[in-house]
C-alpha cells in the first residue's frame, strides 16, 4: 500500500521481521509486565517501529514493520550511500528523497537495504541510562550493562531465540502463481520481481539459470540431430562439427551473459562491481593495518601505502597457496583411492542394476566425505589473509570445487582412459547424469519439508502434553509466522557462515555443466537431458524459496563472482578432455582406433582456444546503452561538482574582498 506525503510516494509496508521468544503461559505472561520481552516491545515501538505479538504453539513471536519515516532515518543514521539521480551515490538525507533512485517496483529502498535497516534499528537499541539495568524473563535475571544492545544481551541469554525475515504473503502468493507455477513459457521469469523480493544474489542466480536453460536447447537440438540422422560419407565430420559448435556456444553464452548481468545491475540502480566491492576491502584493510601513529599523525606516504599492500599481498598468496596445497593432498592421498575403488567396482559388476545401486550408495557416501573437507576448508580460510567477505567465500568456492571436481569426474575419466570403451563411456554418463540430478532434488526438496514436518510434530506434541491443553482438544499449528519460523533456513551445507544456499544451487550447475562439456562428443545426447533437468529446476527452486524454507536473508553480490571464473575454466577443460576423445574415434562395435592423428588433433585444440579467447575479446561484455548511461552520468555528476566548486570558490572570494 502506498500513500501520499510531502510530495512524494510513500509506502507503507506490512511485517517483515520477526523475533522468536520462548512462551510464557498465560498466567505467568499477563503478570509479566515488567519482564525483559516487554521492555523489549517498548524500546522497539520506541525506536519508530510497528510492533505485533503473537502466541504460537512453540513460541512467542514479535513481529515488526517500519514506516517509510522510520527506516529513511536509520538509512542516515547509518550514513548509507544510494544511487542519485546524476549517477553518483551519495550518502541519504531524508529531507531530498527525491534526488534519488527509486527500485524497478518504485520503493525507495531495494529489499537488501530495508533489512539492513531493519538490524540497525533493533540491535541499535542500548542501555542509555548511568547504570547496570536488571532485566528479569520468568524465574531467570541478568544484567544488562551500559551501551550494550538489548537485542545481543537477550540472545546471549537464550530469551531471544531467532531473528529472521518474514515472507510477505501479497507478494509471495502473486510470485508463486506468476513464477514458481507458471509453466506456460519454459523459462519465462518475472526477474524484476524476484529482484525485488529476495534481492541481488538470487535474482542474479534465476537470470543465469533462465539464460543458461534457453541457451541449453541449440546444443540439445543439434546433439539430437546427431543422433536421428544418417550423414553417410560424412558421418566422421559429425563429431569434430559438433565439438567447435558446443565449444563456440560456451563462449558466446558466457560472454552474453556478462552483459546480460551488466544490463541488469544498470536497470537495478547498481553501478559497483565486485572488483571495486574488493577494492574497497584493501583499503579498509589498509587503514586497519596502520598503526595508532601513522593515524594520528597521518604519516601516509605513497611509499608506505605500496610497501604494506605487498606485503599483505603476498603474504596472502603463501597462505591460499599453502592451504590449496592441502587440499589437493588431501583429494591424492585420501578422495583418489576411493574414487579409483568405486570406478573398479563399477567394472566388475555384472548387472545394470547393480550399478545403479553401485552408483546411488556411491554419490551418497561422498556427500559426507565432502562436507568433511568442507569443513577443514572453512578452517583454513579463517587463517588466510583474505579481504573481505566476497573473497572469503570466493576461496571456499574455489576449494569445495575442487573436491567435487575430482568426486564427480574421476570416475568418468577411468573410463575413458582405462578401457577406452565410448558404448561403456556413454552407460556411465547416462547413469551418473539421471542418479546425481533425481538423487539431488530428491534431496534438495524432501529434506525441508522432512525437517519442517518433524519441528511441527514435535511443537504440536509437545502442546498437548503442556498443561494448558485439554483432553481431546486438536493442537495446530494457526499463525503464518509460526509456520515460517519452523522451517529450515536457505544455507549451504558447507560453510555456512560464509556461503547462503546458493552455494549448492551453483555448484549442482557447475558440475552439470562440466559433466555435458568435457565428454560432450561421447554423447551428444547428453544435452537434451540436461536442457530438461534444468527447466524443471527453475520451478523447483523457485517453489523451494517460496514454500518450503523461510525467507533468505539479502545478500549484496553484484555478479555470480567466482563460479564464472569456475565455467570459464571447464571450457578450457572441455576443449582438452574432447580433444583427446577425437583422438580415438571409436568404429562400429564402439572400440577407439587411432583415425585423425595426432596432428589434426592438436591443430584443432589450438584453434578452438584461439576462438574462445578471440569470442570473449569479439563480444563486448556489456551493452551500448549501459555505457552510454555511465558515460552520461559521469558527466552530469562532473557538472554538477564543478558548479559546486566554482559557487564555493565565488563565496571564498567574496568574503575576502
Amino acid at each position: 500500500m502506498r500513500t501520499q506525503g510531502e510530495g512524494h510516494v510513500e509506502e507503507a509496508t506490512g511485517f517483515e521481521v520477526g523475533i522468536v521468544v520462548p512462551r510464557l503461559s498465560r498466567a505467568a505472561a499477563a503478570g509479566a509486565t515488567d519482564n525483559c520481552v516487554a521492555r523489549l516491545v517498548r524500546e522497539l515501538e520506541g525506536a519508530g517501529l510497528l510492533v505485533e505479538r503473537v502466541r504460537g504453539v512453540s513460541a512467542e513471536f514479535i513481529k515488526l514493520a517500519a514506516p517509510m519515516g522510520t527506516l529513511g532515518r536509520a538509512a542516515a543514521e547509518m550514513h548509507m550511500k544510494k544511487l542519485t539521480y546524476i549517477g553518483m551515490e551519495l550518502q541519504f538525507q531524508s529531507d531530498q528523497v527525491a534526488a534519488f533512485v527509486r527500485q524497478t517496483d518504485g520503493s525507495l529502498f531495494s529489499w537488501r537495504e530495508r533489512y539492513s535497516c531493519f538490524r540497525y534499528l533493533i540491535y541499535g537499541i542500548v542501555n542509555k541510562t548511568n547504570s547496570e539495568v536488571v532485566l528479569k524473563f520468568d524465574d531467570k535475571e541478568f544484567h544488562w550493562k551500559q551501551s550494550e544492545s538489548l537485542l545481543t544481551r537477550l540472545e546471549a541469554e537464550g530469551v531471544v531465540k531467532l531473528v529472521f525475515p518474514l515472507h510477505d504473503e501479497i507478494k509471495r502468493k502473486q510470485l508463486l502463481r506468476n513464477w514458481a507455477l507458471n509453466w506456460l513459457d519454459f523459462t519465462w521469469q518475472p526477474i524484476d520481481e524476484i529482484y525485488s523480493y529476495f534481492g541481488t544474489k538470487i535474482a542474479t542466480y534465476f537470470a543465469f539459470l533462465g539464460m543458461y536453460a534457453r541457451w541449453l536447447f541449440f546444443p540439445a537440438v543439434f546433439g539430437l540431430a546427431t543422433q536421428l540422422i544418417d550423414f553417410g560419407s560424412l558421418q566422421w565430420l559429425v563429431l569434430p562439427g559438433f565439438f567447435i559448435f558446443v565449444i563456440s556456444w560456451a563462449v558466446l553464452f558466457l560472454q552474453f551473459w556478462k552483459r546480460k548481468n551488466s544490463a541488469l545491475l544498470a536497470r537495478w540502480g547498481i553501478h559497483c562491481s565486485l572488483s571495486e566491492y574488493k577494492n574497497l576491502d584493501n583499503v579498509s584493510f589498509l587503514s586497519d593495518s596502520l598503526t595508532v601513529e601513522e593515524k594520528e599523525f597521518g604519516v601516509v606516504s605513497v611509499v608506505v601505502e605500496k610497501r604494506k599492500f605487498q606485503r599483505n599481498e603476498w603474504f596472502g598468496v603463501l597462505l591460499r597457496i599453502r592451504n590449496n596445497a592441502i587440499i589437493v593432498l588431501a583429494i591424492i592421498c585420501l578422495q583418489l583411492p576411493f574414487e579409483l575403488a568405486y570406478a573398479h567396482l563399477y567394472e566388475i559388476a555384472e548387472t545394470e542394476v547393480m550399478r545403479y545401486l553401485l552408483t546411488a550408495v556411491y554419490l551418497v557416501a561422498i556427500q559426507y566425505y565432502t562436507r568433511i573437507g568442507g569443513k577443514v576448508s572453512v578452517n583454513l580460510i579463517k587463517y588466510e589473509n583474505n579481504q573481505g567477505e566476497e573473497s572469503s567465500s570466493a576461496s571456499l568456492v574455489y576449494k569445495a570445487f575442487g573436491l567435487y571436481f575430482m568426486q564427480s569426474y574421476i570416475g568418468l575419466f577411468y573410463h575413458a582412459s582405462l578401457h577406452r570403451d565410448i558404448l561403456a563411456l556413454r552407460r556411465v554418463l547416462i547413469q551418473r547424469l539421471i542418479v546425481y540430478q533425481v538423487l539431488e532434488n530428491l534431496i534438495e526438496n524432501s529434506i525441508p519439508y522432512l525437517k519442517y514436518s518433524y519441528k511441527k510434530y514435535i511443537a504440536v506434541h509437545k502442546k498437548k502434553r503442556g498443561k494448558e491443553s485439554t483432553v481431546g482438544r486438536s493442537v495446530r499449528l494457526s499463525t503464518r509466522v509460526e509456520k515460517e519460523y519452523l522451517k529450515p533456513s536457505y544455507t549451504a551445507s558447507i560453510g555456512a557462515e560464509l556461503e547462503d544456499g546458493l552455494f549448492d544451487d551453483f555448484l549442482e550447475l557447475t558440475l552439470q555443466f562440466g559433466m555435458i562439456m568435457m565428454f560432450a562428443c561421447a554423447f551428444p545426447l547428453i544435452f537434451c537431458f540436461a536442457a530438461l533437468n534444468n527447466v524443471t529446476e527453475l520451478r523447483a527452486d523457485a517453489l523451494k524459496l517460496l514454500v518450503m524454507l523461510k525467507r533468505p536473508v539479502p545478500r549484496a553480490a553484484a555478479t555470480i563472482g567466482a563460479w564464472l571464473n569456475i565455467f570459464q575454466f571447464l571450457v578450457v577443460m572441455a576443449i582438452c578432455t574432447n580433444c583427446l576423445l577425437l583422438v580415438c574415434l571409436y568404429d562400429v562395435e564402439g572400440k577407439w582406433r587411432i583415425e585423425p592423428g595426432l596432428a589434426a588433433i592438436l591443430i584443432m585444440e589450438h584453434a578452438l582456444l584461439l576462438i574462445k579467447f578471440g569470442f570473449s575479446h569479439f563480444v563486448p561484455e556489456e551493452p551500448a546503452w549501459v555505457r552510454a548511461n555511465r558515460v552520461r552520468y559521469v558527466a552530469q555528476a562532473q557538472n554538477v561538482c564543478s558548479k559546486q566548486l566554482l559557487r564555493s570558490i565565488s563565496k571564498f572570494q567574496g568574503k575576502l574582498d
